[in-house]
């Protein structure tokens, strides 16, 4: 299993690329992803939150209520946003940290199932929410890059602090097989 990968890892600020290949490995990530994601009680998880560079992402709606509702999305892109919402966000790879973010009330994402098949969804709420952050992270944008400029200025300052402690965190973990 891959392991959850904390604010100061590099993997978190590059841009994931496309995915090529719909094989047993995919569906073995995605697995694992959902695995990461639950264990964590998140909502998402990018492919650059367990360290992998490639455009996947899990959510799960429920947050871990309901396991049928997990699922994955490969090469995801927003083709629609519409509204506006301003809501407090947090993020696995923050652990503890949580933002004021506004992001788009409703969006309509596509992009492929894990065997290469085309895919759309449409999502108001806590799933656009969760949508959009995974999407950022795909492109290697975090919450913290959302923030309204005078609070990222704040924030700055926290980050080395933040980061000092996640590393700690992360050497204390036992790592996931």
């Amino acid at each position: 299993m891959h392991n959850l990968v904390l604010y100061g890892d590099p993997a978190l600020r590059r841009k994931a690329r496309r995915v090529e290949r719909f094989d047993a490995d995919l569906k073995t990530l995605a697995a694992d992803m959902i695995g990461v994601m639950r264990n964590a009680r998140g909502v998402g998880l990018a492919g650059n939150q367990v360290g992998v560079l490639e455009r996947i992402l899990t959510v799960d709606p429920s947050a871990g209520e309901h396991e049928v509702d997990a699922f994955a999305i490969v090469n995801p892109v927003i083709t629609h946003r519409s509204g506006a919402w301003t809501d407090e966000e947090g993020c696995l790879s923050f652990p503890g940290l949580r933002v004021e973010i506004t992001r788009a009330m409703e969006v309509r994402i596509e992009g492929q199932d894990l065997g290469g098949n085309p895919v759309a969804y449409e999502a108001t709420g806590l799933l656009s929410r969760a949508l959009q952050h995974e999407l950022d992270h795909l492109d290697g944008i975090l919450l913290v890059d959302r923030l309204p400029i005078l609070k990222r200025i704040a924030m700055w300052f926290q980050l080395p602090k933040l980061k000092a402690r996640y590393r700690r965190l992360a050497k204390r973990e036992p790592a996931s097989t």
